[in-house]
């Protein structure tokens, strides 16, 4: 399975390459396949950023993949 993760523009370096925050993270990746700004959301896949996004979608499906990690940290949920 491929998953693209959400991450704001903090930076960007050297025209291709842009640091990036994902939350709990930050990372380079490069922006050759994008047209972004500092301050706006993209995908980011395998380094790359692959698509940009709104602010409220950048920032809700952040709080989704949260969601998800917390859930898989957690473990399997048993019901009575």
């Amino acid at each position: 399975m491929c998953i693209a993760v959400p991450a704001e523009i903090l930076e960007i370096r050297d025209g291709n390459v842009a640091l990036v925050d994902y939350g709990d993270l930050q990372q380079e990746v490069r922006i050759d396949l994008v047209d972004v700004a500092v301050g706006e959301f993209v995908l980011v896949h395998v380094g790359f950023a692959i698509q940009r996004l709104s602010r409220e979608e950048g920032l809700e499906t952040r709080e989704l993949f949260k969601e998800v990690y917390k859930a898989m940290e957690e473990g399997p949920q048993h019901h009575a």
